[in-house]
């Protein structure tokens, strides 16, 4: 999987979003909220790409990907566009040699963030309510993609390692924004306030 093409899948799969939320509610202000960080970073990532930056571009296209399918599952977006390439499906392309040790910090530092901000989240909803339930899974997702970062970098491959951290991340910063969490710790790594 090329770093592009990680590009292309974000932009067209955004391209084909919309959120699905009634409008003036706070369910349409999240899921705009939505859309807005996902073209955010796919604009941030293609400032990257240009400046010959494929690692911090890789994250913020997965991350940026995070939110939209984190919406998706949600309910407060819908997609019309034709199924999308999985970015895991295939091996990640290799950063030039100039570029790996910023890949190796990127992915330790995104690694740790990853799991501290599990860590520092609760279900805001009672137990007793559906939205507790997709509370848990949105973190449980969080939790496979460290999980699978984890088993990727270990076996040599950082750039899926940081692929995936990103990814899990964008699920779990799309929960807290759509009010599934309680943030307990460590509030300076999620994007509020």
């Amino acid at each position: 999987m090329t770093i592009p093409r990680c590009q292309e899948i974000l932009a067209t799969t955004r391209a084909a979003s919309a959120c699905s939320a009634p409008k003036s509610t706070f369910l349409e202000g999240t899921g705009l909220s939505v859309l807005r960080m996902a073209k955010a970073y796919e604009e941030d990532g293609k400032t990257f790409l240009l400046q010959g930056d494929t690692v911090n571009a890789l994250a913020a296209f997965l991350y940026g990907l995070g939110w939209l399918h984190c919406g998706f599952a949600a309910g407060i977006l819908t997609y019309t566009g034709e199924r999308p390439e999985c970015p895991f499906a295939k091996t990640f392309e290799k950063v030039s040699p100039s570029e790996e040790d910023k890949l190796v910090e990127k992915s330790e530092r995104y690694a740790h963030l990853l799991a501290t901000a599990i860590a520092a989240v609760i279900p805001a909803p009672d137990r007793s309510v559906p939205a507790h339930g997709f509370a848990q899974q949105v973190r449980f997702t969080a939790g496979v993609y460290l999980a699978e970062g984890n088993r990727r970098t270990a076996r040599g491959d950082r750039a899926a390692g940081l692929a995936c951290y990103s990814y899990g991340h964008g699920w779990l910063d799309c929960g807290v924004e759509a009010g599934l969490f309680c943030i307990h710790a460590n509030r300076e790594i999620f994007t509020v306030d």
